[in-house]
């Protein structure tokens, strides 16, 4: 009897939750929703043992600092077991210095450990004509931040997407819809060990 009760309590146990923080690369720009890589990583979690949900928390033009801000208020509400975060893209195409990047993200990934949650940390990558320095200051940041504080690390959100133009918008910085499952599949190479 005892035994049929604790069974009922484990089965009644609520899923645990991923919360991704991202800007318009998470938001599904200019494509439906459910086909944004976001809500497909919703439905493949929804089918997992035991069960997990997302929480997109996403809006297009987030900066690194908007992000923090607004970070501690989605950690109190949403408690993720595992947060993603995908930010920094929008800092990049503003040119803005990148220690106030770096000290944003930092910022970011102390808060979430420090409420027990997971971290992965979604790189991104700039067009040429931002410059190497630049270029390679910004990716520094992510490896750097990820070997720092222990977090795991996807280099390139959309690698494998960004350089076919048949899998980008006419912005060139935005998947369509066909790139959106590759661009889960390459989240998913950093997130699944975060599941176990």
């Amino acid at each position: 009897m005892l035994w049929g009760a604790v069974a009922g309590t484990a089965q009644a146990a609520p899923p645990k939750t991923v919360l991704v923080l991202g800007d318009s690369l998470s938001a599904a720009h200019n494509i439906p929703v459910e086909a944004g890589w976001v809500h497909l990583l919703g439905d493949r979690l929804a089918k997992m043992e035991p069960g997990w949900t997302v929480v997109n928390a996403s809006i297009s033009g987030e900066t690194s600092l908007s992000g923090r801000n607004r970070l501690p208020a989605l950690l109190e509400k949403e408690k993720p077991a595992v947060l993603i975060i995908e930010l920094g893209a929008n800092d990049g195409l503003r040119g803005l210095p990148l220690a106030p990047l770096k000290d944003n993200l930092a910022a970011m990934i102390d808060a979430a450990q420090k409420a027990h949650a997971r971290v992965l940390l979604l790189g991104i990558e700039l067009p040429v004509n931002y410059g190497p320095q630049y270029r390679d200051g910004l990716r520094a940041i992510y490896a750097d931040l990820a070997k720092s504080k222990g977090t795991a690390l996807v280099p390139f959100l959309l690698d494998g997407v960004a350089l076919k133009p048949e899998l980008m918008q006419e912005d060139g910085l935005h998947p369509v819809a066909a790139g959106e499952p590759m661009v889960l599949d390459t989240v998913w190479k950093g997130l699944a060990p975060l599941l176990r």
